[in-house]
Formats: structure tokens, sequence, C-alpha cells
């Protein structure tokens, strides 16, 4: 049994680091590791109390079953903000409080994770279902339909089936086997098709990238998990070698798929005094990972609403270069034109560099055409949204942000940003000009023939 729950938790553990790495920035990605993680935390608690008998730790993990259902809650709520606009957060936030308030309740109630079922589980188990299942409603029903309904379905009832599962597995309402050989299915499941998500969102391959993490992962589990299983079953020591077991496939699998920014961690404690050499060691690193992330012939039967996407993203990269490697419009047919026009080898690094070089050319063409270099007319809204933020790197809404180290025009910039423009329109205001962008690009192979 020992053997079945280290499986389960190196799955879980390993594809909600997984999605973390991906992309810490984006909050669906967070919300999903964490409740993949904390799934994970779940499995390994229950193992070791069920060896140690401990009620402490049936009082632990009664409130600990409640995280993934409340974190899985969030990311339904985030998958139905409507794609490419601006929207408060402030009552998904208040929802999603809410519901851990009643997920907690419940826990407090219920008091520990042992049986029989009382109260306090079955509040656990409203709480999360009807959270759930209204979530979906909202995004399947509702003004918008953020992503193709029926993955959406596949996905929320992943998360409806694991968050209630999570309360039954201690509650030995099934056999443990089967609970656990179950959960670990929908825990695949769920993790490949959030993976699958964000690389649709972001235009990346997926299969090399998390083939290569998966099969790694297997590798560490097995020389580490495998010790201390073999132990277990030669000395008999199932507490400590069980607490072992877990601890020390967790560190593994944490140093195997964050591997990148603990070597960042690294070189700021070895070089702290050479900013440049861990400047240049992070671009590689992060060139390095993005390179399994491009897609083969991604422009391929690319409708108008998808490049329009694309290209939107690919703005929204501007300053990453690493970012840019695993963008589809570094296959655009004009890059070819570019880098055969002044002999520069076809790599990725050479594509993203004139991806860049080509975005803020299209930039430019956004500036009105007159002898100011910053105007604050309708006509100028397209060109300062994109300009500004991406070329120049004027973070007008960032916490603690200021205008410090900007050029006099850039400052004009940053200070009609925080004092006239509400950061929804900044937002509409880049997706519209993105339209523009994406439809001249398209139109660029015809245009640079026609030149």
């Amino acid at each position: 049994m020992a053997a079945l729950s280290a499986l389960v938790f190196s799955l879980s553990w390993w594809l909600g680091l997984y999605l973390l790495a991906r992309d810490p920035r984006k909050p669906i990605l967070v919300l999903a590791a964490i409740g993949l993680t904390s799934f994970a935390c779940v499995v390994a608690l229950d193992a070791v109390r069920i060896v140690t008998g401990s009620e402490l730790l049936g009082v632990i993990e009664i409130y600990l079953v409640a995280v993934p259902g409340i974190a899985w809650f969030a990311v339904l709520l985030e998958l139905s903000r409507p794609s490419d606009t601006w929207r408060s957060r402030a009552g998904e936030l208040a929802l999603i409080a809410a519901v851990a308030v009643g997920a907690f309740g419940g826990a407090t109630l219920a008091g520990n994770v042992d049986g029989p079922l009382r109260l306090g589980h079955w509040v656990m188990f409203a709480v999360i279902s009807l959270a759930s299942l209204g979530a979906m409603l909202w995004a399947v029903f509702g003004p918008w339909q953020p992503r193709p309904v029926v993955g959406y379905v596949v996905v929320a009832t992943l998360f409806f089936a694991l968050g209630n599962a999570i309360i039954i597995i201690p509650l030995g309402l099934l056999p443990s086997w089967l609970a656990l050989a179950s959960t670990g299915f929908d825990v695949a499941l769920l993790g490949v098709a959030v993976a699958m998500w964000d690389a649709f969102d972001e235009g990346q391959a997926l299969r090399g990238d998390m083939l290569r993490s998966f099969v790694a992962t297997g590798v560490v589990v097995v020389l580490f998990g495998g010790q201390a299983l073999i132990g277990m079953a030669l000395t008999g020591q199932q507490t400590a070698l069980t607490v072992m077991l877990f601890t020390s496939v967790a560190i593994a699998i944490a140093i195997n798929v964050l591997a990148d920014p603990l070597a960042g961690l690294l070189d700021r404690l070895a070089f702290s005094r050479s900013p440049a050499l861990r400047a240049d060691r992070a671009a590689l690193r992060r060139t390095e990972s993005a390179l399994p992330l491009r897609r083969t012939n991604p422009l391929d039967e690319v409708d108008d609403e998808t490049f329009v996407r694309l290209t939107r993203r690919a703005l929204g990269h501007y300053g990453d270069l690493s970012k840019l490697v695993a963008s589809p419009l570094t296959a655009l047919p004009i890059i070819d034109e570019r880098l055969a026009a002044r002999g520069a080898p076809d790599q990725p690094l050479e594509r993203a560099n004139e991806l860049r070089a080509l975005l803020a050319e299209r930039i430019a063409r956004l500036k009105p055409r007159d002898d100011a270099e910053f105007g604050t007319t309708e006509q100028w809204r397209h060109y300062n949204a994109l300009y500004f933020p991406y070329v120049v790197g004027v973070r007008a809404y960032a916490q603690n942000a200021t205008a410090a180290g900007l050029d006099p025009v850039a400052r004009q910039a940053w200070q009609w940003f925080v004092t006239e423009v509400p950061q929804r329109s900044l937002h509409n205001w880049q997706n519209a000009a993105a339209r523009v962008i994406a439809a001249d690009l398209r139109g660029s192979p015809i245009a640079a023939q026609n030149r």
C-alpha cells in the first residue's frame, strides 16, 4: 500500500510542480499547482497517519483535504474569465473566500478524517460539490465561453471528482487501493488537461517537454523511493521509513522539476558580484527550456482569431527573448525572408530576435505621422498602449512602480497612464492594437513581394 501511495503522491507532486514551473506568473497554473501539490501532501500525510495511528495527524489532515477543492474551484473561476479581456478579481476572491470558510467550517465540525461520516464531512462534500458545479455551469452557460465547452466540462468534472475523492479516501468507504488508483488516474488526466490548456493558450508544443520531465521524474522516484521501500520490506521499521519515503521523493522531484530556478538561486549566491554573468546564464537557461516548446509547422491552418491571440502573446513577451523563442510567429514567412536578406543563420535565437525586430517595426507604424514624440489623443492610443509598456518598459500599474530611470518622453507617458488611463482601458487598447498588427503580419509576405 505504501508503494501505491508513493506512486500517486509522486504523480500529483510532479504535475503540480511542472505546472508551476511552466509560468509562475499565470494564476491558473499557480492555483492548479496548489491543488495538485496539496493533494499529494494529503496522500503522504494519510499514509503516515495510518502507520503511526496519530490522532493529531487526523486533525491536521481534515483541514488539509479542503485545500485542493478550494484551489481547484479558484481555477474554474479563472478559466471562466473572458479571454483577453480585463476584469476585476474582487468578486472572484470573495467567492473563493466564501468557499474556504464553508469548507474549513465543515472540517471543524468533522474534527478529523476518521469515519464514520459526520455532519462536517457532509458539509465539506456539499461545499466542494456545489462550488465546482456552480463554476462549471457559469462558464458553460454564462455570457462567454472561454474554451471549448466539452473540454471545460471534462476538466471541471475532474476537479469535482478529485475534490470529493480526497475526502472519501481516509473514511474507508472504498478499499484504499481502489481509491488511490482511481484518484491517481484522475490526477494524471487533470494535470495533462491543464498543461494542454496552457500550451494551447501560448501556441506551444507540449509532448516532448512534458515527456522529458516525466521520464526524469520517474528515474529519480525509482532511485530514491525504491531505497525506502526496500528498507521497509527488510527491516519492518514502518514509521521512520514511510516518512523518509515521501520526503526524499518530494525533494528529489522538486530538484528535478525546479532545476532552472534553483540554478538561478545558486547563481545569485555564487555570482553576487557579477550581475552581467548571472543575466547571461539566466538567458541561456530560459532559452534552452524554451526550445522543446517550439512547434513544428505552428501556423498551419491557424484561423484569424487564433493568429490574433498568438500575436497578442508575442507582444506581451516582447521583452523576454526566451519566450519569443517558443512563439509560433517565429515561423512567419517574412522571418525567413529577413534572415535570408541579411545572411543570418536559421537558428531559434536568430528567429526570436528577428521577430522582436519585426514587432518593433509594426508598433512603430502605429505612431501618428507628426513631429510629436508623445500625444494623448485617440489616434495615439494604439501606439502608446504597445510602445511604452512593451518596448520602453513603462510599468505604470505595477506595485511600487515609479518613473525613476525613464527618459522625459517615457516619464510623460508614465504620468498619463497613472493619472488618466484605467488599467481596463489600456488592456482593451492593447487587444485592439494587437488585432491591427496581426492583420499587418498576415499580409506581410504579400507586402514584401510588392515592395
